[in-house]
């Protein structure tokens, strides 16, 4: 074992400057349109991680090797608390090999009930000079039985969560029962599930998001959880500030096992493209540093309202180690990343346990743990 550690400590991640590498290469794969690179990427990855073992000693390779990083949620142990946030992978045909890249965890979706090709294309943009992305894929899926057969017998080496939407075709009256028939089909396949009533791009579906509609849905979906399956609900950082409060109430109220803030966002304002090329992309949800000062806003008002009652979640505009610390001081217990990792490449998760390992050592924290929330008191 020593003469393994030796190894990796010969070949360390930081030795070869893949951040560097990846910013070579990618303007050749930013000269194709943002769907294609995005599925040529996947393509790419199941292939060349293919083999079970390369898979694991690639993980072995980038993950850091400190226990201050391991964390705790719903009684799962992450090796570190940076996981890869819903709308990457979503059909769960790309999970082991992701996982090879060094996430804490990682959350396939969002699925529906139905299968759906969502919207039409051009329905992913760019926007390099923010370091952002506009989409509008609209849950395009092959459905939960599709997604169930790509996620069985599947042998993670981390938490696997599975993101859940409403079918397009189906009203919102009839909601419930389509999100219970993709969890019927896919809670065997999950370390955790979340409810997704928060993206733009399903016509009607953050209006699901109003306490006297979440709390029958959020009801009916934890009868099927159970003890076993950790239910969790993702918002939007659209939410008034006392909507957010009143989600955090019903959190409460239903003993919740978390919450994840946020998904993107409608606006659009302090951005540096061009108003004239943001309004050719047209609609859709906005996602990277734009998003990051309303997602630190969420965050906030959520872990102050809560207390730690329910776990929080923070995603938006995270992109390095110090982003993440930041987030977890003012009370979440764990991040997740989806532009960040488009813009920063396969090892990004990866670099960035790595900074927050170096900084909670420089704190003085032994384990994540102790610095969650600790500046909430001065926020």
């Amino acid at each position: 074992m020593h003469d393994l550690y030796s190894l990796q400590a010969a070949l360390r991640l930081e030795e070869v400057d893949l951040p560097l590498i990846y910013a070579l290469f990618r303007p050749l794969i930013f000269l194709f349109p943002a769907e294609f690179a995005h599925h040529l990427g996947l393509t790419l990855l199941r292939a060349g991680l293919c083999i079970g073992p390369l898979r694991r000693l690639l993980r072995w390779w980038v993950l850091p090797k400190s226990n201050r990083l391991k964390t705790q949620l719903w009684g799962q142990t992450w090796d570190h608390p940076i996981g890869l946030a819903a709308g990457l992978d979503k059909a769960g045909d790309c999970c082991e090999p992701l996982a090879a890249l060094g996430f804490g965890a990682i959350e396939v979706g969002t699925v529906t009930a139905k299968p759906q090709p969502g919207n039409p294309k051009p329905r992913l943009f760019r926007l390099p000079k923010d370091q952002a992305i506009v989409n509008r894929f609209g849950f395009n899926n092959p459905g939960c039985e599709g997604m169930a057969a790509n996620l069985r017998d599947l042998t993670l080496p981390c938490p696997l969560g599975i993101n859940l939407g409403k079918s397009k075709v189906t009203p919102n009256e009839d909601a419930i029962e389509d999100y219970l028939t993709s969890l019927h089909c896919l809670k065997n396949e999950a370390d955790y599930v979340v409810v997704n009533v928060s993206s733009p791009n399903t016509p009607g579906l953050r209006d699901l998001q109003a306490v006297d509609q979440l709390r029958p849905l959020l009801t009916a979906l934890q009868h099927v959880c159970g003890d076993r399956l950790p239910l969790v609900l993702k918002i939007a950082p659209d939410l008034a500030d006392e909507d957010l409060m009143a989600v955090a109430d019903l959190a409460v109220e239903l003993s919740l096992d978390g919450l994840i803030a946020n998904n993107t966002t409608i606006g659009r304002e302090g951005l540096k493209t061009s108003p004239a090329a943001v309004d050719e992309m047209g609609a859709g949800g906005l996602s990277g540093p734009p998003l990051r000062d309303r997602s630190r806003a969420v965050l906030r008002i959520l872990a102050r309202h809560l207390r730690g009652k329910v776990p929080i979640i923070a995603v938006g505009g995270i992109d390095d180690g110090e982003e993440a610390y930041r987030r977890i001081r003012m009370g979440a217990s764990a991040v997740q990343i989806y532009t960040g990792f488009v813009y920063g490449g396969p090892f990004t998760a990866a670099r960035m346990a790595k900074e927050l390992d170096q900084l909670l050592a420089r704190d003085g924290f032994r384990s994540v743990t102790e610095a969650i929330g600790v500046d909430l008191e001065s926020q």
